[in-house]
């Protein structure tokens, strides 16, 4: 429930931000691929594009990238964490193996002696 609040909080202010912020730079502005063609006014090929997605768009980007990033980074904590559950697992089996022979020792010798006493 708090989750919900938290991100009603959050993402509602945060959506209407985007949509003004969009709203506010709707006017179109050329974008070119080519950095070394030079830029007099008409004569260059570009792309018009309103302001907000170019925006967008290096955001998306940023965000994307920085993700992929941190998880590249993380690869050798994700397999360490792998390895030690693979080994966590190993020796649980090997302990609940014991736990078993025991248990099977314990009641034989529990056996043993109750014939002993019958005995007497």
């Amino acid at each position: 429930m708090a989750n919900r609040i938290v991100g009603w909080v959050i993402l509602v202010p945060l959506s209407l931000g985007l949509i003004l912020f969009a709203l506010a730079n709707r006017h179109e502005v050329a974008v070119y691929f080519n950095p070394f063609i030079r830029v007099d006014g008409a004569v260059a090929p570009g792309y018009g594009v309103p302001l907000f997605v170019v925006l967008y768009a290096v955001l998306l980007i940023g965000v994307l990238l920085g993700g992929a990033a941190t998880w590249l980074a993380q690869g050798p904590h994700r397999r360490s964490e792998r390895h030690w559950r693979r080994e966590a697992g190993m020796l649980n089996g090997e302990l609940e193996k014991l736990r078993r022979q025991q248990g099977q020792a314990a009641s034989g010798s529990l056996a043993e002696t109750d014939d002993l006493l019958e005995l007497r």
